[in-house]
C-alpha cells in the first residue's frame, strides 16, 4: 500500500512452569500510536537497518534486523547479538546504528507473519511479525521509560483473558497473534506452526454479516479466530 511504513516486531518465546510465555510490552498512554495497548517491541525499519542488511549482502535482511535493534532497545533484551546489553542500548539511544555496536546474527528470527491494514488506523504500518527463542542467560526485561510504561513475560491466554475483563488493550492483529500462540504449548510448537503455515500479507476487511459488521482476516493461515466484531475492534 502507497504510504504504508515498513516496521518490524519480534516475538520473544520462552518455555516457565510448563507453559509458554511471550515478552510483551505497553505502550504509554500518550503515544499517538497504540497508546496504552499491548504489543509486542518493535517498530519502524530505520535507514540504518537497511544499510546493514545491504553491507550483509541481503536487502531483505532489514526487517529482522530492525526487529532485533527495537527489541534492544523497549526491553534490553539483545537476540543475535553478542555484548553488554546495556550498553548497546546507550549506543542505540545516543545515535549508533545496529551495526556499530558490534557483529549481528539474524538466523535466530523466523517469519511468522505479516499485517497490513488499509484503513481504519491512525497510521498504517507494513509489519513483518518474527519469531524467536529467548536465550537462557538473557536478562529480565527492562522497559525503556519512554514509549513503553512496562514489559514482562506473559502467557497468552492470561493477556486475551485480562482483554476480555477490559484490563489490557490488544490491537486487532495482536490479539489474533496471541490467539494463535495460545493454541501452542512450548517455544518448540510455536516454531512447528510458524513452519507449517505460509507468511502471506494480510490486509484484514469488513465483512457485513446479519449482526453487523465484522473485521475478517483469510482462513488459512493458521489463525484459530478469523473474524471479530467492529464494534469491539481496536485498530490503532
Amino acid at each position: 500500500m502507497t504510504g504504508a511504513i515498513p516496521a518490524a516486531t519480534l516475538i520473544l518465546l520462552r518455555d516457565r512452569a510448563g507453559a509458554l510465555e511471550v515478552l510483551m510490552v505497553e505502550r504509554a498512554a500518550a503515544m499517538a500510536f497504540a497508546g496504552g495497548a499491548m504489543v509486542f517491541p518493535g517498530g519502524r525499519i530505520d535507514p540504518g537497518d537497511r544499510a546493514l542488511a545491504l553491507a550483509m549482502g541481503d536487502e531483505a535482511l532489514a526487517p529482522r534486523l530492525a526487529a532485533i535493534r527495537e527489541t534492544i532497545e523497549e526491553a534490553g533484551i539483545a537476540i543475535g547479538v553478542a555484548g553488554e546489553v546495556a550498553a548497546m542500548r546507550a549506543a542505540l539511544a545516543g545515535g549508533e546504528v545496529l551495526g556499530a555496536i558490534g557483529p549481528v546474527d539474524p538466523t535466530p528470527l523466523v517469519e511468522y507473519a505479516r499485517w497490513l491494514p488499509d484503513r481504519g488506523v491512525s497510521r498504517v504500518f507494513d509489519t513483518h511479525f518474527y519469531v524467536a527463542a529467548c536465550p537462557h542467560d538473557a536478562p529480565e526485561p527492562v522497559v525503556d521509560g519512554t514509549e513503553n510504561r512496562s514489559a514482562a513475560w506473559l502467557r497468552p491466554g492470561a493477556v486475551l483473558a485480562a482483554a476480555e475483563r477490559g484490563a489490557a488493550s490488544l490491537l486487532f492483529p495482536t490479539r489474533r497473534v496471541l490467539e494463535r500462540l495460545a493454541a501452542q504449548r512450548d517455544v518448540a510448537g510455536v516454531l512447528v506452526d510458524a513452519a507449517r503455515w505460509p507468511v502471506r500479507t494480510i490486509t484484514p476487511w469488513v465483512e457485513r454479516r446479519a449482526d453487523g459488521d465484522w473485521l475478517t482476516i483469510p482462513d488459512d493461515l493458521g489463525y484459530p479466530v478469523t473474524a471479530e466484531p467492529m464494534a469491539r475492534t481496536v485498530r490503532g
